[in-house]
């Protein structure tokens, strides 16, 4: 059973007396419909705004208008209608105890995760694919891949920034076999 005052709150009662039920109560959404078929519109606004936005209607949001009556009252019913499902649950006296969070993988750990399995470095991969481009012969582009364990696309990326931003002045050439060498040129 619930009961609406005229300051539109709205009150949920587990029990009646008997024999006694105040004028402004309903127990169905039925009900609620009948108690409100005089009202205006602007009051089940504001009953709706009374509730919405507080605990436990958190995520009930307030309202500037329904889109008819039906809709406001089934809205307004759904919401207390959860007031009837908490009177069975006994009140706390005090606060749940706080979960303990459990700790995230920091950044500090998961580089040393990373690097357990890593193998040590070896300096610059840059440095090494230029030097290797200063050979006499240059190199091809399988020997960088060997040598970076890069994939060809990244390969050629670099080759490309060494000789556009870089300013170096790189050959590339194709032997019959159709392998691709790269050289800087002095």
């Amino acid at each position: 059973m619930f009961t609406i005052d005229p300051d539109n709150n709205i009150t949920a009662l587990a029990e009646v007396s008997a024999g006694t039920r105040p004028a402004h109560s309903f127990s169905s959404e039925k009900e609620l419909a009948q108690l409100t078929a005089e009202w205006p519109m602007t009051r089940l606004v504001e009953a709706w705004n009374s509730f919405a936005g507080a605990a436990p209607f958190d995520d009930l949001k307030p309202v500037k208008k329904f889109t008819s009556r039906r809709v406001a009252v089934g809205r307004i019913w759904a919401a207390v209608a959860r007031l009837a499902a908490r009177l069975g649950e006994p009140a706390r006296d005090v606060a749940p105890a706080a979960k303990r969070a459990k700790k995230t993988a920091g950044r500090d750990s998961r580089r040393a995760r990373a690097q357990r399995g890593a193998k040590p470095s070896r300096g610059n991969k840059k440095a090494e694919v230029v030097a290797l481009l200063k050979r006499a012969k240059g190199a091809t582009l399988g020997e960088i891949e060997a040598a970076t364990g890069w994939q060809k696309h990244t390969i050629r990326g670099l080759v490309s920034v060494l000789g556009n931003k870089g300013g170096m002045n790189i050959e590339s050439s194709k032997s019959a076999s159709g392998e691709r060498t790269y050289r800087i040129l002095k």
